[in-house]
């Protein structure tokens, strides 16, 4: 019955019942439908393996209650060749899939003595097709998204599947690939911190991957998304510090399970926060451990400027100085600004 119901036989039945397009349910009550017990094997094995092809299409994705693991996590040392390889495996199924369609057009053409009938697609174009097929800078974000995971420990490298949502965090639970201690990833456009995200994501892609192919890995990774700078991972320090947060957004339907502290415009401060390892205190120590720090290294740079601008006699270092100097001021401005903020929603305690 789903076989029929998907069929290009009951789209043109349903057509002539209603050619609006409010299909309502007595006009699907009303399809003739008709049992044929010398096809109805083969009509049920197609359609349980379009089933199980949809099933596994689904599951792929991070939102997916049967999310296992990001498929480009294979045992290669090529990323490029594990994308490859996984981009042909996809066209493969979608291949399959259509045959499947198409063979199920065909049965129930024989078995409503339509086979002869102009007008009646027996194939079905590919543009029909309803398995997800992601393009390859989402597959890569993707990727990107599920290395975040494992830094919170959300995943793991261990183990398939989902490994925190919510209650206690047990950190010895991981090896491969040991998560955040503090629940607190620091969004830079400068690694202060040794846990800031472009060094723990060239972590990740290290031990996925190893280390002898890790540049050419970063390279890959970085040339699907946009060229802001000039090394891979200058090019990673942009995606996450202005692209980041808008695509996970989008990946979980405006509900997202990682939270942006963002100071501003100026990029002075920006981290994010795992919200199923939230604790009362986050807040807090977010201000003390993190904003603070960033300020007093923002302050040094600053220092730093005027020591070149009034003791160099390189041109090029003093127009770079000062220009510098103009953004660490605007920094230091703005974190002053959002130190009120976050002072003030840190002694709330929030639940």
């Amino acid at each position: 019955m789903l076989a029929f119901l998907n069929s290009h036989v009951s789209r043109e039945i349903l057509a002539i019942y209603n050619s609006t397009v409010n299909l309502l349910s007595s006009d699907v009550s009303n399809l003739p439908f008709i049992v044929d017990y010398s096809k109805i094997n083969q009509i049920n094995d197609l359609t349980r393996e379009l089933i199980n092809i949809a099933k596994d299409n689904w599951d792929l994705q991070e939102i997916s209650f049967d999310f296992k693991i990001n498929p480009l996590i294979k045992g290669f040392n090529s990323l490029k060749f594990i994308f490859e390889e996984y981009t042909n495996k996809c066209e493969s199924i979608r291949n399959l899939w259509i045959n499947n369609e198409n063979k199920i057009n065909e049965l129930f053409m024989e078995i409503y003595n339509l086979s002869e009938v102009d007008g009646i697609e027996k194939s079905i174009n590919r543009k029909e097709i309803t398995l997800i097929q992601n393009s390859p800078t989402d597959e890569i974000k993707s990727f990107i998204s599920y290395a975040v995971g494992c830094m919170f420990g959300r995943y793991s490298l261990d183990n398939e599947g989902l490994q925190c949502a919510g209650g206690n965090f047990d950190l010895t639970k991981y090896s491969k690939f040991i998560p955040d201690d503090d629940n607190i990833i620091p969004v830079l456009d400068t690694e202060y911190f040794d846990d800031d995200i472009v060094g723990r994501f060239v972590e990740f892609v290290k031990i996925c991957f190893g280390e002898e192919n890790l540049e050419e890995n970063l390279d890959f990774i970085t040339s699907f998304l946009n060229k802001k700078g000039k090394t891979s991972r200058e090019i990673l320090r942009n995606y996450f510090l202005n692209d980041f947060f808008k695509d996970h957004v989008k990946m979980y339907k405006k509900c997202p399970i990682y939270w942006q502290f963002d100071s501003g415009k100026q990029n002075a401060f920006k981290c994010i926060i795992y919200i199923h390892r939230y604790e009362p205190d986050l807040i807090a120590r977010i201000r003390a451990d993190y904003l603070h720090k960033t300020q007093k290294a923002i302050e040094h740079n600053l220092s730093n400027c005027d020591n070149i601008i009034n003791n160099s006699s390189n041109k090029s270092d003093i127009s770079k100085a000062t220009k510098d100097k103009s953004k660490y001021i605007k920094q230091l401005e703005e974190i002053k600004v959002y130190d009120e903020a976050l002072g003030h929603m840190a002694n709330q305690h929030i639940e």
